[in-house]
């Protein structure tokens, strides 16, 4: 159990409680009264005491003593035995409190596959690599988060942004997501439901091509903190199969070939691999990999899990490259 952290005057602390993911004790709950982004304190304490979906989530399954798919092999070489393993510092989210104020979003592309409004988007929803992409790594360190949301770099891209109500449990992502002179516009909207089991119907896609919710899956710093993290994370690979598997619902390619993996794929590190010399923060991501695996949940650079964009995690690039993809195996339910 980690120690009460002092809770600054956006919290006030709840009678109700949540069950921490992983957690042998129940948490007393925060009630959040603002947005708070995810690289607040703030935002440490009300994570640390939410449940992201039921225990018996396919996210939170212990996959450790899973057997291995018959085509691991192959599967885990189309991707790249010799590739390393790397992150992106990506997704960004923002915590509302329950009343946050409900807005139109124009859907663009995928209305059909998108989930009904409006929803409960703040003025200040950060997009997907904000701040440390922006600041760090695009080599524009004065950008602001309004330039961000409005594309003033003209950077384009996928632009995931996600809404995370941790009193009610509910999750809205979105693909494509920017602010324009007249509101919000999107190419995508996903709505989950954190209290359920229940996927997206069958077909849909979602903010990730695999139709997956992408909180669920990021490694946060209240995690890397505690030196635990339970969860599976989310990893893309260039090639996938026009296949899906659950948790995914969609598929978002045109090749067949039995080697490539499917949407939902799980792989997990081999539980030989020595994770022994690495620094406390990577040790944590292995140690969930081997535990928990990781889902094909996008096409993208190979071998990509994904981190939240805070500045308060240490750039883990070179410890993550000694890891390869011939360390990981693809494996099946039991």
């Amino acid at each position: 159990m980690k120690a009460r952290q002092q809770i600054r005057p956006v919290l006030f602390c709840a009678v109700v409680c949540l069950l921490a993911n992983g957690a042998s004790a129940r948490q007393e709950a925060p009630v959040i009264t603002k947005p708070t982004l995810f690289n607040a304190p703030e935002a440490d304490v009300i994570l640390g005491a939410l449940e992201v979906f039921p225990p018996d989530n396919a996210w939170n399954q212990i996959v450790s003593g899973w057997p291995v798919h018959p085509n691991s092999r192959n599967i885990v070489a189309s991707i790249g035995n010799d590739k390393p393993l790397r992150y992106n510092a990506d997704m960004a989210f923002i915590l509302v409190p329950p009343d946050q104020k409900r807005v139109e979003v124009k859907i663009t592309d995928y209305a059909a596959e998108s989930d009904k409004g409006p929803y409960p988007v703040p003025d200040q929803l950060p997009i997907e690599g904000w701040p440390v992409w922006f600041r760090r790594d695009s080599g524009h360190p004065n950008v602001t988060l309004e330039g961000v949301q409005r594309d003033k770099l003209n950077l384009g891209g996928d632009r995931h942004a996600i809404v995370v109500d941790p009193i009610n449990r509910m999750l809205y992502e979105f693909y494509g997501m920017r602010r324009t002179s007249s509101g919000w516009q999107a190419a995508q909207a996903s709505i989950f439901d954190l209290r359920t089991n229940k996927l997206r119907p069958t077909g849909w896609t979602s903010a990730d091509a695999a139709g997956l919710p992408i909180f669920p899956a990021v490694v946060r710093y209240d995690e890397l903190k505690r030196g635990e993290i339970n969860h599976a994370l989310r990893v893309t690979v260039r090639k996938t199969r026009k296949d899906f598997i659950a948790p995914a619902t969609h598929y978002a390619s045109r090749l067949t070939d039995e080697n490539l993996p499917r949407m939902g794929e799980r792989l997990r590190l081999r539980q030989d691999f020595d994770a022994s010399g690495f620094s406390p923060e990577v040790r944590t991501i292995l140690v969930a990999l081997k535990r928990y695996g990781m889902f094909v949940a996008d096409n993208g650079i190979e071998w990509a899990i994904s981190v939240a964009p805070d500045e308060r995690i240490p750039v883990l690039h070179e410890e993550l490259r000694r890891v390869k993809g011939s360390d990981f195996e693809v494996v099946v339910p039991p």
